[in-house]
C-alpha cells in the first residue's frame, strides 16, 4: 500500500497532465485516456462509456453496501481574463496553475489517491466504486446520469468538488424558466399595440420581490433571478413578445414540480422549464457520511452552487480540496498542501465510518 506522501506526489504529476490536455464539456476523450492509462498502469481494470470512466474495488462483495468516489474531468472555457496558458502547468509559491486544477482537478485526483489506498484493503465494510464524470459543468446527459445503471447498486456517494474539505450536506437544485411575455405589435409613433416588454415587467417585478414561504433550515431561502432578456427588432415598433430567463436555485423545502406550479399561479408569461433533472439533494443527520464528518469537526453546510449531485439519486456529500471561488476564474490554480488535505481528508472520512 502506498504512502500518502507516494499517493500525493503520483497525484500532482496526474493533474498536471490533466491541466496539458483540453477537456471541455463534451470533448473529453482524451483525459479519459489519461485516467484509463493512470489506473492500468496499478493493475486496475476500468470501464469506460463515452467519456465516463469509473472502476471497482478489488475486493468488491454484493452483501455490502457500497460507497461511490465522484468526481469530474470536463472544464469549463478558459475565462478571457486569463495571463497565463490554461493549459501549461506551471508550479509557483506553492500553487499549481491551469485550467480545471481547482474545478475539480484537485478534487479528482484526490478521490483516484483514496481510491488507491483503500482497493487492496479486504477489511472494509463496505465497497468502494470510483467513476470520473463527464458533461458535469454543463449538466449534460451523457455524464454521471448515463452510467447510473451500469454501476453496482450504489447506496451513497462521495462527490468531489472544491469546497476547502468542508462537506456540503445539502445542494440547492436548479430549475432554468425560459419565459415568453405577449403583446400586440404595432407602430410606436401611435397608441397601438401592446407593449411585450411591458407586460413582462409585471412577471420579472414578481420573480424579484416574491418569496416563499417555506425557508430550508440548511439551504435558507429559495433564490430566484432574471439572467436573459431579449426583445424587439426596430426602435419604432412596439414588440409583440418578450423572452426573458430566469435562474431559481430550489431548496429542499419544495420539489421542483411545486415551485413550478407556484410560478405558473403568478405570472402571466407562458413558462417552459427546461429540466427538472437537477434536484436538490442532501443527507440526513443519522446517516454515516454525516456522522464521520461531524467527528472530524468538518464545516458542515448547505451549499448554493449545482453538481453532479444533483443527478445522483442516493445520500451523498460535496466535499474536496480547493476553494469554490477559484473555479472558473482567470490563472486557475490549487496550492499543492490543499491535495494533500484532501487525500487526508477523504481517507479519515472514509475510515470514521
Amino acid at each position: 500500500m502506498k504512502t500518502i506522501n507516494e499517493l500525493h506526489s503520483e497525484s500532482i504529476d496526474l493533474l498536471a497532465k490533466l491541466i496539458a490536455t483540453p477537456s471541455f464539456s463534451r470533448e473529453e476523450n482524451k483525459t479519459a485516456d489519461i485516467l484509463q492509462e493512470f489506473f492500468a498502469s496499478h493493475h486496475i481494470q476500468t470501464h469506460r462509456k463515452g467519456n465516463n470512466v469509473w472502476a471497482i474495488g478489488q475486493h468488491f462483495d454484493e452483501t455490502k453496501p457500497t460507497l461511490l468516489l465522484n468526481s469530474h474531468h470536463d472544464t469549463v472555457k478558459p475565462n478571457p481574463a486569463y495571463t497565463r496558458d490554461p493549459f501549461h502547468p506551471t508550479i509557483e509559491e506553492g500553487k499549481l496553475f491551469g485550467l480545471g486544477s481547482n474545478d475539480a482537478g484537485g478534487p479528482l485526483v484526490s478521490l483516484i489517491a483514496t481510491f488507491l489506498f483503500f482497493n487492496y484493503r479486504n477489511n472494509l465494510k463496505y465497497n468502494l466504486v470510483f467513476a470520473a464524470s463527464a458533461e458535469e459543468e454543463i449538466s449534460g446527459f451523457n455524464g454521471i446520469e448515463s452510467i447510473w445503471n451500469d454501476l453496482p447498486k450504489i447506496d451513497c456517494a462521495i462527490v468531489g468538488e472544491p469546497t476547502l474539505t468542508d462537506i456540503a450536506v445539502a445542494e440547492k437544485g436548479l430549475l432554468v424558466l425560459d419565459c415568453t411575455a405577449k403583446g400586440k405589435a404595432g407602430h410606436a409613433a401611435r397608441e397601438e399595440g401592446v407593449n411585450a416588454i411591458y407586460e413582462a415587467l409585471k412577471d420579472i417585478e414578481w420573480f424579484r420581490s416574491f418569496e416563499f414561504p417555506k425557508n430550508s433550515s440548511v439551504l435558507g431561502k429559495i433564490k430566484m433571478s432574471i439572467t436573459v432578456i431579449n426583445a424587439g427588432q426596430a426602435h419604432n415598433q412596439v414588440p409583440p413578445e418578450c423572452k426573458f430567463t430566469v435562474d431559481i436555485r430550489v431548496t429542499d423545502s419544495y420539489t421542483l414540480e411545486e415551485v413550478l406550479e407556484t410560478v405558473r399561479q403568478h405570472v402571466k408569461s407562458e413558462i417552459v422549464p427546461r429540466s427538472l433533472r437537477l434536484r436538490p439533494s442532501g443527507i440526513t443527520e443519522d446517516h454515516p457520511l454525516y456522522i464521520s464528518g461531524k467527528k472530524l469537526n468538518k464545516k458542515l453546510y448547505g451549499s448554493p452552487t449545482t453538481s453532479d449531485q444533483a443527478l445522483i439519486p442516493v445520500a451523498s456529500i460535496k466535499m474536496g480540496p480547493g476553494d469554490s471561488a477559484r473555479s472558473h476564474s482567470a490563472d486557475e490554480f490549487i496550492f499543492i498542501d490543499e491535495i494533500k488535505k484532501g487525500i487526508e481528508s477523504y481517507i479519515q472520512l472514509i475510515e470514521n465510518l
